[in-house]
């Protein structure tokens, strides 16, 4: 008969693996990626978000979650309870470590505006008049604070003033953005969490069926359990 608990616990631990090998490959690609030449203005602000993300904390992150899963492997493989609550202390680490990675991209969106004005004066001005005309501005407060480039956009002095400044839909952008990827971080610490849940069950159900071995060895009872 398949033990249900255990069963249960083994569902879970492969779909927390599977978060690390996303969080892992996710921050191995995009850092790698995200200097590439841009061809548009999402583009663009994309990989300058992405920039500023804590790319080296996401690798390690994903590591260790692959050093948790693979605490958990002679805890399956065997009744031992020790390697299960070593399991359990590791991914609680990981849940804050995760959790850490999320509340830094949340408060990145708090300094959104502030954050993406250092980033506009830094670029050439071709990368500033892909933003332009991708998100239809002039300038990044307005159309003279920094001072738009020309573009089919933005053509002269006269129409830029008509425009409002980037700032407005390139904060937009960021939020959003941003808010997907941290609200799916705080979604990898729930899975660690029902992980912790399901192991902390299957140490109480190894304890009891213990404790009736033991109960059993007393009484010269063999094979129950």
């Amino acid at each position: 008969m398949v033990n249900k608990v255990l069963a249960t616990f083994v569902g879970i631990d492969i779909l927390f693996v599977a978060t690390g090998a996303l969080i892992l490959g996710f921050s191995v690609i995009v850092q790698k990626t995200c200097f590439d030449a841009p061809t548009d203005g999402h583009m663009a602000a994309r990989d300058l978000l992405y920039q500023q993300f804590p790319f080296s904390a996401g690798i390690g992150n994903g590591i260790f979650t692959f050093i948790a899963f693979a605490c958990t492997l002679p805890a399956l493989a065997t009744s031992s309870r020790t390697w299960l609550k070593a399991a359990v202390f590791l991914v609680v680490v990981d849940a804050i470590f995760s959790l850490a990675i999320g509340l830094q991209l949340w408060i990145l969106t708090l300094r959104i505006k502030d954050t993406f004005s250092n980033l506009w004066v830094a670029q050439p001005p071709a990368v500033q008049s892909l933003m332009q005309i991708s998100f239809e501005c002039c300038g990044y407060f307005n159309s003279t604070s920094p001072p738009f480039h020309s573009d089919s956009t933005c053509p002269s002095p006269a129409s830029a003033a008509l425009m409002t400044g980037c700032a407005m839909p390139l904060s937009q952008f960021s939020n959003t953005f941003i808010d997907n990827i941290f609200t799916a971080l705080f979604g990898v610490v729930g899975i660690d969490a029902v992980v912790v849940i399901a192991a902390l069950c299957l140490l109480k159900e190894r304890k009891e069926m213990a404790r009736y071995r033991h109960i059993d060895e007393k009484t010269g009872v063999r094979g129950t359990f």
